[in-house]
């Protein structure tokens, strides 16, 4: 993706905060209260990470836990996940976002926000992470690269085993506009998710929703240098 496009997208959710930013975080309503926002993000928590102890987990507290969140918004399932887990750093393409973020979530004393470019997790200090998260993130991404750079990014920040799980768009394989926008991005086959976990580095064992939407994947890092093998899904 180039300079511009990036550009562009920081801007447009830039803009996008500034107008409202709980709505287009999670656009079913268009008002949100403090209270429902975060209930949403407990809920949304409650449906992808306590309903899967034993992947996530891996047999740790998980308040002892570090865990990373790409494209947190503002706070949405931040909070929820400070309420989990012992360690949350998260980043957003979007500074405007960011501060909004950080604003509510000042009595978080264990969430660490960062701004970053849109592309890669260079702004995250160089510790193990034991698990990482994204939803309703990379269906926004107009960028088939960005988004395997970010896959890349998590298998360089996660420990040995563990997972990153996140959604994808799995519509039709295609474009469907042009790469200037920034609310409709790329769409992933089953194959697509597959090849991109294995240049990556990951072991692609499960996923769940391919032809929908909401297209989740779970992505394990291996315990070894070894390469991966493919998974038949």
């Amino acid at each position: 993706m180039r300079p511009k496009q990036l550009e562009k997208m920081r801007l447009d959710w830039d803009r996008r905060a500034r107008d409202n930013a709980r709505h287009y975080v999670e656009n079913s309503r268009e008002q949100w209260s403090d209270a429902d926002f975060f209930a949403s993000g407990r809920q949304s928590v409650a449906d992808y990470i306590l309903n899967d102890p034993v992947n996530i987990y891996q047999g740790m507290a998980p308040q002892t836990m570090r865990v990373l969140e790409i494209g947190c918004g503002a706070g949405r399932m931040t909070r929820a996940l400070a309420e989990l887990f012992g360690e949350v750093h998260a980043v957003d393409v979007s500074g405007e976002m960011i501060a909004q973020a950080r604003a509510v979530l000042a009595d978080c004393p264990n969430v660490h926000l960062y701004q970053n470019n849109g592309c890669d997790l260079s702004v995250i200090p160089a510790r193990s992470f034991d698990f990482a998260f994204s939803m309703i993130v990379f269906q926004h991404i107009p960028s088939y690269e960005v988004i395997e750079t970010y896959v890349r990014e998590v298998q360089r920040l996660l420990r040995p085993g563990g997972l990153f799980k996140f959604q994808v768009d799995g519509g039709a394989a295609v474009n469907r506009l042009s790469a200037v926008d920034t609310w409709h991005g790329v769409a992933f086959s089953a194959a697509q998710a597959q090849e991109m976990a294995l240049r990556c580095g990951f072991e692609p064992r499960y996923s769940i929703g391919a032809g929908e939407q909401y297209f989740w994947l779970w992505f394990f890092k291996p315990e070894t240098d070894s390469a991966p093998s493919p998974v038949r899904w």
